[in-house]
């Protein structure tokens, strides 16, 4: 029986998530599998590449043969530099601290009362010209 290493596809249209399988040749990409040695999401930055080290080179030791982008994915961990007996490639890029955001002591104060929404200002002007409009004319009319 022919042993694959290769991509298995979750997750939703335009957002890729792969898991890493060992399966036979001949199935389906997303069908049975013998074994998850591992996951790629590529849509993070930097890509997110879990892989079991000890799992892949058993699996490489007994004849099991990765496809083109598992062997791309096994090159960047180096995990198949360990099994050819090549040396380690650079290590991955690993995702930057989030920096803390900074806090504005001015527009921090929940005490301070809040500005008036401008529509509200406009409807508070037209009442108020609406109420001052008929006391005029009443007092010049008597």
């Amino acid at each position: 029986m022919a042993v694959k290493i290769k991509l298995k596809r979750l997750g939703k249209i335009r957002s890729p998530h792969y898991r890493i399988v060992v399966a036979d040749s001949r199935t389906r990409r997303d069908g049975r599998a013998i074994e998850e040695i591992g996951l790629y999401h590529p849509v993070q930055n930097p890509s997110r590449i879990e892989v079991d080290a000890d799992r892949v080179a058993y699996w490489l030791s007994v004849g099991a043969q990765p496809t083109e982008p598992v062997l791309a994915i096994l090159k960047k961990t180096g995990d198949w530099q360990k099994f050819k007996g090549e040396p380690a490639p650079a290590p991955l890029l690993q995702p930057a601290e989030k920096a803390a955001r900074p806090t504005f002591e001015a527009l921090g104060g929940d005490d301070e009362a809040k500005g008036e929404a401008i529509t509200q200002k406009k409807k508070a002007d037209k009442k108020a010209d609406e109420s001052e409009a008929p006391s005029g004319t009443a007092s010049t009319g008597a």
